[in-house]
């Protein structure tokens, strides 16, 4: 990369850092400069503005969840494995973030109820996972690894509840055990909707 474009790439790094840990709203060109020692003018030659810097942040975000989740999953074989797969590499990425924080559950709280771009782009990226999960589990039921009656929203939605419930007790509560729980839930689950038949 140009020196331009490294330098850009090391702001992104330092600003996704700040703003996992203290949200998007959080995230200043004062702070970001001093972080950098850059000027104000510095960073925002790279940045026209403080929702560019943010909206750049969503997308490397999205960018590495993509690189470390949903990606390496889908090289797994349809059906169970994907699935079990998806949701070891999200619980692992969660895990991680205990200490520094999610930006797409952090971000849900900061802009629920705020319209604009940051918003639209974060309900975009969190309906995209949801949808790739949907179609995992629809592939699962159509590989009778799953039973027949078994509804992927359902599932997903009962998946994401153990993401979030482990985020509540393990960053807020500080709960210890919180990624075992999570883990034992979803193999429960699984084990509710198996397909006792699982023939291919």
């Amino acid at each position: 990369m140009r020196k331009g474009e490294q330098t850009r790439a090391a702001i992104l790094d330092v600003a996704l850092e700040l703003a996992s840990r203290n949200g998007l709203e959080g995230l200043t060109i004062g702070l970001l400069a001093d972080r950098m020692s850059m000027s104000k003018s510095g960073v925002f030659a790279h940045f026209g503005s403080r929702e560019d810097l943010q909206m750049e942040v969503l997308k490397l975000y999205h960018h590495r969840f993509e690189q470390e989740v949903f990606f390496p999953s889908v090289k797994e074989p349809r059906g169970l494995p994907r699935l079990e797969s998806m949701f070891a590499r999200w619980l692992k990425r969660v895990s991680v973030e205990i200490a520094s924080g999610c930006i797409y559950i952090s971000g849900a709280v900061e802009y629920d109820d705020r319209p604009g771009p940051i918003r639209e782009s974060l309900v975009a990226m969190v309906l995209a996972w949801q949808g790739a999960l949907l179609r995992c589990v629809q592939q699962a039921i159509d590989c009778n690894d799953l039973k027949a009656g078994t509804d992927p929203e359902q599932l997903v939605y009962e998946c994401y509840g153990l993401i979030l419930a482990l985020h509540h007790d393990a960053r807020f509560l500080r709960i210890p055990g919180a990624v075992e729980r999570a883990n034992r839930g979803f193999a429960r689950l699984i084990e509710n909707y198996r397909n006792p038949v699982q023939s291919r």
